[in-house]
């Protein structure tokens, strides 16, 4: 099966992403209309969700949310949800 249009995935150059069955891939891929854009190795300011875990991690989580799975996971999706709202980043 082939995409009817081309198709672009970003990779990062993450090991597992870089792995020999995924080179493997890559002609097959190419074949069925789906390319692959790499990222520069190092580039996370290029990757949107790091740039949002960056935020989430260093901005929004306050440490005592760490002190169970259950806080965490609840403080989380409070972020997720009000994304865009309480939660914003300002690119300018």
């Amino acid at each position: 099966m082939s995409l009817e249009k081309k198709t672009v995935l970003l990779m990062e150059q993450a090991s597992i992403q870089r792995s020999d069955k995924m080179m493997e891939k890559i002609e097959e891929w190419k074949r069925k209309n789906l390319e692959i854009f790499w990222f520069p190795a190092h580039s996370p300011k290029l990757n949107l969700i790091e740039i949002l875990w960056r935020f989430i991690k260093y901005e929004w989580v306050e440490l005592s949310v760490y002190d169970n799975h259950t806080s965490l996971r609840n403080h989380l999706k409070k972020v997720l949800d009000n994304f865009g709202t309480e939660y914003v980043i300002n690119f300018t």
